[in-house]
């Protein structure tokens, strides 16, 4: 019998997210219960971000019995906090993948991305999610000499992969599209684009639950022991659920559960700011309302929000736990892009934790017969991660071509292992975010 109990929807709670802009403009959705007792289900899911809530919806759909176990609360992690940036393509360019993994592969990984990046658009359509999704993503080159590079890279698409949406842009191009002397060049991509990060995710959650998913909030899973034919997860509070198959899907908040998750991916912290509404000067901060990226190894990463705020991102920390700091942390990133707009009030700023490999490619894995795993997005997870949940689901049918496929990107360990991992990954990054400044 099956003791764990569900409630009626409520409105949104920003309790347990970040007091960020997404909070303050969410959409209605469901409250859910702590697991209390013990579930059964076809299928645990530890996550309840984009990936573990398009797994769970589409198992549901397919008549799977689901259980979705978040620590906090749905979208609290990185899919209700990121850029909201909706790249093409994987977080290693074509020309990368062609090397690593051949061309073939990397075509079929291609392919994958543009039905991940559909795969949104329609999820959206569908559930009628109201997440201001927009269309055109800038990718800035901030130094002279990688603008050929881009260049050749847009003739890549279009040349090799048929990808038609993606043209060059010259320093005066770019300078008439984002206002600011800091791009000397890049691409723009018309197929990409941005949207309300947490919206989204708390739409695939509503539609999940009228799936028949059963979400538990505020149930945060300690151990996953496989016994017999499933799997038993249990849970902070002393909940259990006995399953046939175990997802972990928590990406960097995951991190000390899985052993051999870990050796793979790492938490990092990324912050972002938000502020006032600019009015008529948004125009000339970005004229076309498209998101921007720029090329730094730590990535500055911003556009508009629907209300006619700049939404920033940058400045990533290494050191453990959130900053405190964060408007005065990365108000100096935005001034350097946009001196103009010294004088405009910082109306938000939060953080919170993502998930990087050490190469950047995913980590998508089969650990045993009954446990999968799908994490360390390396900050790509608007597009992929939906599509990621959704080819779990495919590998718990038994269709495992994509999965396999997935499979095959070499994700090596972190060098050190679980102690000196962290360290070691943090003198690497600081000397790549060094060269940023040269």
């Amino acid at each position: 019998m099956d003791e764990a109990q569900s409630r009626p929807p409520a409105a949104f709670d920003p309790a347990g997210h970040a007091a960020s802009w997404y909070a303050a403009t969410a959409i209605a959705c469901p409250a859910f219960p702590a697991l209390k007792g013990e579930a059964k289900a076809d299928v645990c899911i530890l996550g309840g971000g984009y990936t573990g809530l398009s797994a769970a919806l589409h198992l549901a759909e397919a008549g799977f019995g689901v259980v979705v176990l978040e620590a906090a609360r749905v979208g609290s992690g990185a899919s209700g906090r990121n850029g909201g940036q909706l790249h093409s393509g994987q977080r290693r360019t074509q020309d990368v993948l062609e090397k690593v993994m051949g061309r073939e592969d990397a075509h079929k990984l291609w392919d994958l991305a543009e039905e991940g990046k559909a795969l949104v658009k329609g999820l959206i359509a569908r559930h009628g999610i109201d997440c201001d999704l927009k269309g055109g993503l800038i990718h800035a080159d901030h130094k002279p000499h990688f603008v050929k590079e881009s260049h050749d890279y847009a003739r890549l698409l279009r040349e090799d992969y048929g990808y038609d949406a993606i043209d060059p842009l010259t320093r005066e191009e770019i300078r008439a599209l984002v206002g600011t002397q800091a791009y000397h060049g890049g691409i723009i991509d018309r197929g990409a684009g941005h949207l309300h990060p947490l919206n989204f995710a708390l739409g695939l959650a509503k539609a999940a639950a009228g799936a028949g998913v059963r979400i538990f909030e505020g149930t945060r899973a300690v151990a996953a022991t496989e016994e017999g034919a499933g799997v038993t997860v249990t849970t902070e509070g002393g909940g259990v659920v006995r399953a046939g198959f175990l997802l972990e899907c928590g990406n960097g908040l995951m991190d000390g559960f899985d052993r051999r998750v870990d050796a793979h991916v790492m938490p990092i912290c990324n912050y972002i700011v938000a502020t006032e509404p600019l009015g008529t000067r948004a125009k000339g901060v970005i004229a076309n309302d498209a998101a921007v990226a720029d090329s730094r190894f730590v990535i500055n990463y911003f556009r508009l929000s629907g209300d006619g705020r700049l939404l920033f991102g940058g400045g990533e920390s290494y050191r453990r736990g959130l900053r405190t700091d964060v408007a005065s942390f990365v108000r100096p990133y935005m001034l350097r892009i946009f001196p103009q707009l010294q004088d405009v009030r910082i109306d938000y700023a939060w953080g919170g934790v993502l998930a990087i490999t050490l190469n950047r490619m995913p980590f998508v894995r089969r650990l045993s017969d009954k446990i999968l795993v799908s994490a360390g997005y390396s900050g790509q997870g608007v597009a992929l991660a939906p599509l990621f949940g959704k080819i779990l689901a495919e590998a718990v049918k038994g269709q495992l071509e994509r999965f396999d496929l997935l499979q095959r990107m070499p994700v090596p360990p972190f060098p050190g292992g679980k102690l000196m991992r962290y360290p070691m990954m943090v003198a690497g990054l600081s000397y790549y975010a060094l060269r940023d400044r040269l």
